[in-house]
Order: structure tokens, then C-alpha cells, then sequence
């Protein structure tokens, strides 16, 4: 089931396009992964999927429409996003921060109702943050600090969650932390996340789907199995990819990798061919290719 799906998005900052004719579906209830080099639109993407950036074409459809419509404080209780970098907290206590998140739901003088208090202590206990609840955030360490930015953004109580390189910045046990509570938040809750990963091992561990970009554009989207391919590895990151099982998970794993040297000149010798269809089957189905000169 796909409750949220681009059409032919266009996305860009000034005269300049990110993002070109894109279509994509998020499956509901599961976790989707997206990787790509870096400028290539991912996180881009996530901001025209969550309105913080308005599309110059196409749409974003969210329960069959466009969110571009949609009342803000009732979108926001439907999507919340965890942005790659956050406003400062500084000052405030790790509850404090979490109350934000009762924002959509806050009316008149925007006092806590009982509700609000109530959603902002099963978000910490969700997240196990309950006993920072009057620290400072600015005392915490950083991955104490990522769990209390996620219980704001399950206080919101929304469906859908995004969250922009949530692991950045963070030691491999806090990023593992991290991303074993979303997974338990999609197990548990049915909720439905949305993140941004520049770990591949990462990506097939955690996401249920994975898309992969390049150049504004999607060039696979699938199972980490269908993703995490030689092939597409290749295609997306110029790299000549070992590609192995996890024995822990099952899931496919990326061992080792060389840079495939002269990959930017050959892609514009392809780009102007008349062959260039033929030209790029070759390409991927080689593990290194001589022609025109480059090694």
C-alpha cells in the first residue's frame, strides 16, 4: 500500500533544478532508505515531500492529495521530519523540546493540555529519554540528543516520520542505537520512516526499501537485495562494488569497493554517442571497460 507518491516532481533552488521529473512511491508502514552521492537530490527530495521546499512542477500526494493544499497544522499532524540539522536548543530541557512537538495539536494561548503532557511522556518513554526529561539538552551527549529530537517528533504523533542522515555525527554504537528505535518505532507502531542514510550496510540492514539516486533522478528503487547490487552500485556511486550477506541478518552487505577509474570521462563520451543505450548495457555488465582509451 503507497499512501504518499511523487508526480513528475520538479524541485530546485533559484534557476537551478535538483530534482527533474520524479516519481516515486513510499510503501505505507515500512521503512524506506534513500542513498546517493552527495548533490544528488536526497535531501532535496525530503523537503519537497514535506513542504518545507515547494516543487516548481509536479506534486506530492499524501491520502490522495496534493499536500501543497493541505492546512499546515493538519499536515503536520499526519508527517513530522527530523531535518539533517537541527534549531539550536539551547536553554531548554530535553521536555521542553519534546512539548514542541504538541505544536499542531495547541490552541488559544497554546498551554499543555492533559493530552499534550500525556503524548509527550509516551514519546520519551518510547525513546527512553524519560529520565532526561529536566536535564538540559545541551548536557546531553549526541546520542542522547538524537533520541530526544525523535520523541519531539513522536510527540507530533504522525504516521510518517522523516529523518535526514539521523545518524550524522554519531559513534557506530549511538548510530546503531538510533537506528534499532526506528526500526522498533516501525515493528511496534506500524509507523512509517523516511530517511536519508549515506551507509549502505546501513540502508540494507534497516530499510524494507531503498532508493537510490543520482543526478535528481531515481535509478533503482527496490529491496535492499535489488539495490544492493554490483550493478547499481556501479551505476550510482562509480564503484566496483564486492557485494556480500550480512550472517547476522541475511541481508546483502558491501564487503569492499574500488573507485572505477575515469568513470566521469567515459559517462561523457557515452552522453554523446548515438550508441549510448548500448554503450551504458556494456558498461554495467563489465567489471572495467577499455574502450576509448580509459583505464
Amino acid at each position: 500500500m503507497v499512501r504518499l507518491h511523487t508526480e513528475e516532481l520538479q524541485v530546485g533552488y533559484g534557476e537551478r533544478t535538483i530534482v527533474s521529473d520524479l516519481s516515486v512511491g513510499i510503501p505505507d508502514k515500512k521503512i524506506t532508505a534513500i542513498i546517493g552521492p552527495n548533490g544528488c537530490g536526497k535531501s532535496t527530495l525530503m523537503k519537497a515531500m514535506t513542504r518545507i521546499l515547494a516543487p516548481t512542477a509536479g506534486s506530492v500526494i499524501l491520502d490522495g492529495q496534493n499536500i501543497a493544499s493541505e492546512n499546515t497544522k493538519l499536515l503536520a499532524r499526519k508527517m513530522a521530519i527530523l531535518p539533517q540539522t537541527q534549531e539550536s536548543a539551547s536553554g531548554l530541557t530535553a521536555g521542553e523540546l519534546v512539548s514542541y512537538g504538541r505544536f499542531p495539536y495547541q490552541k488559544g494561548f497554546g498551554r499543555l493540555s492533559k493530552a499534550d503532557l500525556d503524548a509527550i511522556d509516551t514519546a520519551m518513554e518510547a525513546t527512553g529519554t524519560s529520565e532526561f526529561k529536566h536535564r538540559p539538552v545541551d548536557a546531553l551527549s549526541g546520542g542522547q540528543r538524537q533520541r530526544v529530537w525523535i520523541a519531539m517528533a513522536l510527540a507530533q504523533e504522525t504516521d510518517i516520520i522523516f529523518l535526514d542522515e539521523p545518524t550524522t555525527y554519531l559513534d557506530m554504537a549511538h548510530q546503531l542505537e538510533v537506528l534499532e528505535l526506528l526500526q522498533k518505532l516501525n515493528q511496534e507502531d506500524g509507523r512509517t520512516i523516511i530517511m536519508v542514510l549515506h551507509d549502505l550496510n546501513q540502508a540494507a540492514r534497516f530499510a524494507d526499501c531503498i532508493i537510490a539516486m543520482k543526478d535528481g533522478a531515481v535509478v533503482k528503487s527496490g529491496t535492499p537485495e535489488e539495490v544492493i547490487s554490483k550493478k547499481v552500485l556501479r551505476q550510482v556511486f562509480q564503484i566496483d562494488a564486492e557485494i556480500g550477506k550480512d550472517p547476522r541478518t541475511g541481508k546483502p552487505l558491501c564487503l569492499t569497493y574500488n573507485l572505477i577509474q575515469g568513470e566521469e570521462e567515459y559517462e561523457k563520451v557515452i552522453s554523446a554517442s548515438p550508441h549510448r543505450d548500448t554503450l551504458t548495457n556494456q558498461r554495467l555488465q563489465q567489471p572495467i571497460l577499455r574502450e576509448k582509451g580509459i583505464q
